[in-house]
């Protein structure tokens, strides 16, 4: 992020804070002290800027993402208990990060069904609230036994509000000849070639069972480690994967 001021903010002169300075003033905003709270949010300006750059890439005004994460830390702020022994930044990252996504999904510009967006706002409703109580993300399969559906359709609601771009998005000029996102893919060929791959990949997906689909769902979408998912649904990094091989050897088995 090459931008020095940030609404009105010189990002180059933000102060942060020790971890011993946090708890004291944590300690203070839970009495109520308006001004440790100030302080607080000031002390964690750096930290809303670190997670932005994760967005780096989107087309969307700095100086409103920046905004937007500072409710997100003013959120965590508010919402933030000593007692779970974590540190501040742990927590409050994700929320920082959510807010922005928030903010990103309700100003995009794709259509979606509106019953895929039914459940992927719960879905992430969902996510908040359990990150919240056991501050970790939940499985999708847990995502789906609360909301009462098939993990599948939480993966692809999930999918479905990402963000997408334009074939017509430069992605190369050097003053005179533009390249642009479609000269590079080849195309309309390219392009159905690639529709009718990733509904084979759908089709097979949905061919295994809800364990390995959110085996393989945490280890190629989220890009967790076996031992996370191990962890997460307590048992062996032996058996995820075993688990993880098998759904990838169903997978190949009904595409070739």
């Amino acid at each position: 992020m090459h931008k020095v001021e940030i609404t009105g903010v010189d990002t180059s002169k933000l102060k942060t804070l020790t971890n011993e300075e946090q708890q004291e003033l944590l300690l203070k905003i839970k009495d109520g002290d308006m001004q440790a709270r100030e302080k607080m949010i000031a002390g964690n300006l750096k930290l809303v800027l670190s997670v932005l750059k994760r967005f780096n890439d989107r087309k969307e005004s700095m100086d409103d993402l920046f905004q937007v994460g500072c409710i997100g830390l003013m959120k965590a702020i508010d919402n933030f208990d000593l007692s779970h022994n974590v540190r501040f930044s742990t927590y409050a990252c994700p929320m920082i990060i959510g807010e922005v996504r928030r903010h990103l999904r309700d100003n995009g510009s794709i259509r979606v069904s509106r019953s895929y967006k039914d459940i992927a706002y719960k879905a992430i409703g969902y996510k908040d609230k359990f990150l919240l109580e056991h501050h970790r993300e939940p499985s999708i399969n847990e995502i789906a036994e609360y909301l009462n559906v098939d993990s599948v359709d939480v993966i692809l609601a999930l999918e479905a509000i990402q963000d997408t771009i334009s074939m017509s998005t430069p992605i190369y000029d050097n003053g005179g000849d533009v390249i642009e996102l479609e000269d590079q893919l080849g195309g309309n060929d390219y392009i159905t070639e690639n529709w009718m791959r990733n509904n084979m990949i759908k089709e097979a997906f949905s061919k295994l069972s809800k364990r390995e689909q959110a085996i393989i769902y945490d280890r190629y979408y989220l890009d967790k480690t076996q031992m996370e998912i191990a962890e997460e649904l307590s048992i062996s990094q032996a058996q995820v994967s075993r688990l993880e091989k098998n759904a990838l050897k169903i997978m190949y088995d009904y595409m070739r």
